[in-house]
């Protein structure tokens, strides 16, 4: 029997609770925390989504976004499906449903096969844990293992806390399955044709932790490397390097030993605000910005600061820290940004979707300069992004990464805003199941 609890706000104030806690017992569960992409953010669109099937229980949770969810949507609709929820998620219950094959694991991945995106899953079934990877491998995954038993999470630092060991990312294009055998006894999967896992470069420059370990990867270590790059691209004559935080942390660490600039917390952050960029809403995002952030007048004042941020997406916070910094007396503020220009929406997981709302899409730099205020502006190069992962350039013939939101190049089809039908590859379930 499948229990469940969903709620909206902070896991914290929920999953604390004693009551909750015994509302769930088990010895095996999976949980999501959603940031909302495709469907917006209410109650019944939170994961992890259940279903129940004639071979049993099945709940999905999934992070990314599938790039032709909406048409086999659509499609499903069609031939009868009823939509309980508006997330893109819900789709792979249904495609899981219609399949004709007889072992539920051959549903699932012939499900799988219909999806073009970006997705990572964790499913449970009555007997078994499932997780899966898109075959570029643009979300992690990984696997741990605590006392025997595998755990599947999105980051590393989640091992950590909870004391798991790491034992490996789950590949590009693999679907494992354990059951109460244990991690010994994993059941592997390879459902697609080989190729080159294109991981999103967004991951490191601000989705995941720094204290995670991505691709073999220290997030930490990567983001002083982009602001190491940074301060050899775009040096500034200034007095102190200022991180916007937390994000902006680590690569205003790597500007400031590269340069040999004095490191300031010349920003205070609210550590009871959430992180601004993800908050569903602008007028919550410009909310969130005054609250989360306020200028120590001590460091800055009379002084020229280098500001250090990870990313400008909409351009809401950094128009609000740069007069942050003015209102404490900040002599001059040299913005600097350890990423590309964000010119491209994203439609694999970041909730980027509208061009005209990308302050890079609308506005050269120097525009860009003088809608956020500052006296000079400055970006790390894609090159200056690869050499910090550890490549002499960007290959452009075959990207190491998923990086569209910077060079347009999207490594999947974009079936929902292209108009296409989908394939007959996408539509075979649909066929069997009307």
């Amino acid at each position: 029997r499948f229990h469940s609890e969903r709620r909206l706000g902070l896991v914290g104030d929920t999953f604390s609770r004693k009551e909750v806690i015994e509302r769930l017992p088990g010895q095996v569960a999976v949980g999501h925390v959603r940031y909302s992409t495709t469907g917006g953010t209410i109650l019944r669109n939170v994961q992890p989504l259940f279903s129940e099937f004639d071979t049993g229980g099945f709940a999905v949770g999934h992070n990314g976004n599938l790039t032709n969810g909406l048409t086999l949507r659509r499609e499903l609709v069609r031939a009868g499906a009823i939509m309980q929820s508006t997330t893109d998620t819900e789709v792979i219950s249904h495609l899981v449903a219609r399949s004709q094959r007889n072992r539920f694991i051959d549903r699932f991945i012939e499900a799988l096969r219909a999806l073009e995106g970006a997705y990572s899953l964790v499913a449970l079934t009555n007997k078994k844990l499932i997780g899966a990877r898109d075959p570029l491998g643009i979300r992690p995954l990984v696997l741990g293992e605590l006392d025997g038993c595998p755990i599947l999470t999105s980051e590393t630092c989640a091992l950590d806390i909870i004391g798991a060991r790491y034992v490996r990312d789950v590949k590009n294009g693999e679907v494992v399955v354990a059951t109460d055998r244990g991690i010994g006894k994993l059941e592997t999967h390879d459902p697609f044709p080989p190729m080159a896992p294109r991981p999103c470069i967004f991951e490191y420059i601000y989705f995941s932790r720094p204290d995670s370990i991505v691709g073999g990867r220290s997030v930490y270590d990567v983001r002083k490397r982009f602001g190491a790059e940074l301060a050899a691209e775009a040096p500034a004559d200034a007095d102190v390097v200022v991180p916007v935080p937390d994000s902006g942390v680590p690569a205003a660490i790597g500007y400031a030993q590269s340069s040999g600039i004095p490191y300031e917390m010349g920003i205070i952050r609210n550590h009871y605000v959430g992180r601004t960029f993800i908050q569903p809403t602008q007028n919550i995002r410009e909310i969130g910005v005054r609250l989360k952030h306020s200028g120590n007048r001590a460091v800055v004042k009379g002084k020229r600061i280098v500001l250090i941020d990870d990313s400008v997406v909409r351009g809401t916070t950094s128009v609000k820290i740069v007069q942050m910094m003015r209102d404490v007396g900040a002599k001059e503020v040299h913005f600097r940004i350890a990423s590309p220009p964000i010119t491209h929406p994203d439609y694999y997981g970041i909730d980027t979707p509208e061009r005209d709302k990308l302050l890079a899409a609308n506005h050269d730099v120097e525009g860009m300069r003088r809608f956020i205020g500052a006296d000079t502006l400055a970006f790390l190069s894609v090159d200056g992004i690869y050499r910090a992962m550890g490549f002499e350039r960007r290959d452009p013939m075959r990207p190491q990464f998923t990086d569209h939101c910077f060079t347009g190049e999207y490594p999947t089809p974009l079936t929902d805003r292209s108009g296409q039908t989908p394939s007959p590859r996408q539509l075979s379930l649909l066929a069997e199941a009307s």
